[in-house]
This record gives structure tokens, C-alpha cells and sequence, in this order.
């Protein structure tokens, strides 16, 4: 591995990390002690919360861009490279397709986690069931990932490839850890 690509690697690395244990810590803050609205009101602390989250998200996703691109040509396929990046594109556009139709269901609000900050009333906390959420219980977490992967297949990168399987990981531990017992609080489930 070349300096370049161990120094993409520790930045994405440090980038997923960040992101994930930014928004899981001050989550489970937030639910437990409501750190940020007690300093900041409802609305105030989920900007605050939100501005950063979006600064961590947009970093991370910037460095596993940097990583693919830096790491590219290092997958050994047997495929013609036609053929991956057809594939890789094909992911790409599911995937995003899949996020971007979730978080229209959601609402920008829910996109960042809202629900913490301020809880839905009682008689609207019926789980969603609309759009994607019809088919899956979790689109934006699992299909909603496969862009990384087409990333990976379309730059030919086997550490990219690597990095999307951790970052989802890293994703599906938030949501298991954090985001799911929150849900089940809020819903009574």
C-alpha cells in the first residue's frame, strides 16, 4: 500500500468514526439527559445537533469518495471493466434512488434524527409505512448503501469495496445500538 493510500485510508477511517460516534453519543445524550435542548431549546439544539451531523456526513461521504479514487485499480476483478462499472453504476443509481426516496417519506426533519429532540405526539407514532418502508424495515441502512459498493466496483478499488462493507456496518451498529431502542421507546414496540 502506498503513503497516499494508507493516508486516504486513516482519513476515511477517522471520517466514518466521527460521524458514527458523533451522532450515536449525542443522541443517546440527548434521549437520556436532553443535553441539547435543555441548552438550546428544541429547535436550537437540533440545528446545533444537525449543522455538525451534516458537516461530519458530508465528510465522510468526501472521504470514501478520496479513498475510492486514490485506491483505484486495486480490485483484480474477473470482469471486464465495462462490465464493473455498469454493475458499480447500476448499484449507484439503486442505491441513491432507494436513500433519496426514504428520506422524502421521511422528511428532512426525520433525516436527522428530529425525534430525539422533540418526540412526536402520542396519536401520530405509528411507524412509517410508506414508500420504501413498505417493502423494508430499514431502506436507508441497507439498500440504501449500495451506492458505496457501486463506487467501489465502477473505481476498481478493492479498499473501497472493503470500506463500504465497515461503513455500513458501522451504520447498522448505530441503528441497533441507538436509533432502534428509540424507535421501540417512542412506539412502545
Amino acid at each position: 500500500m502506498s503513503p497516499a493510500e494508507t493516508v486516504a485510508g486513516a482519513y476515511w477511517l477517522a471520517s466514518r468514526l466521527a460521524y458514527v460516534l458523533f451522532v450515536g453519543i449525542a443522541l443517546r445524550r440527548q434521549e437520556r439527559h436532553e443535553t441539547l435542548t435543555r441548552r438550546h431549546g428544541v429547535e436550537g439544539g437540533f440545528r446545533w445537533f444537525r449543522r455538525i451531523a451534516s458537516v461530519l456526513m458530508l465528510n465522510d461521504g468526501g472521504a470514501f469518495i478520496l479513498l475510492c479514487v486514490v485506491t483505484r485499480d486495486t480490485l483484480g476483478l474477473d470482469l471486464p471493466r465495462a462490465a464493473a462499472i455498469a454493475l458499480g453504476a447500476a448499484l449507484v443509481v439503486l442505491g441513491v434512488w432507494v436513500k433519496v426516496w426514504a428520506a422524502a417519506t421521511l422528511g428532512g426533519k426525520a433525516y436527522y434524527w428530529y425525534n430525539f429532540f422533540e418526540p412526536p405526539p402520542v396519536s401520530t407514532r405509528a411507524p412509517v409505512l410508506a414508500g420504501p418502508y413498505r417493502f423494508l424495515a430499514n431502506p436507508m441502512y441497507t439498500v440504501g448503501y449500495l451506492q458505496t459498493y457501486g463506487l467501489a466496483l465502477i473505481t476498481g478499488s478493492l479498499p473501497g469495496l472493503a470500506a463500504a462493507a465497515l461503513a455500513q456496518a458501522a451504520i447498522l451498529v448505530f441503528y441497533r445500538a441507538v436509533e432502534r431502542p428509540h424507535f421501540q421507546r417512542l412506539h412502545g414496540s
